[in-house]
């Protein structure tokens, strides 16, 4: 997956209203496929924050988790490359997801 630059989030503390704002991303996969991806929640794990996003065209489809990395106050959504901080995302959004459907 490439980079792609986050203006605001719901967790951005710039002190606007996001909570009607849909934030749509332009998401290349390895094969230059592109997709309008959203961000539907953002974690913290280890002093990092993660973006989930979904397939705005097909929202049933399999999230794709990408770690926001600031640089002269602008953010980016960064593909993850290390397997085990993978597998630890991973697991926490999992249990995240499991939660919040048991709460339904």
């Amino acid at each position: 997956m490439s980079e792609h630059q986050h203006q605001h989030g719901d967790d951005c503390e710039c002190g606007q209203d996001h909570e009607h704002e849909e934030h749509v991303f332009i998401v290349s996969d390895d094969e230059g496929i592109e997709r309008e991806m959203v961000m539907v929640y953002t974690f913290e794990s280890e002093n990092n924050v993660y973006a989930v996003l979904l397939d705005r065209n097909d929202p049933e489809a399999d999230g794709v988790i990408f770690r926001i990395e600031e640089e002269n106050e602008e953010a980016f959504l960064v593909g993850i490359e290390d397997d085990a901080e993978w597998d630890r995302v991973t697991a926490i959004y999992e249990e995240i997801a499991r939660t919040e459907n048991e709460a339904k």
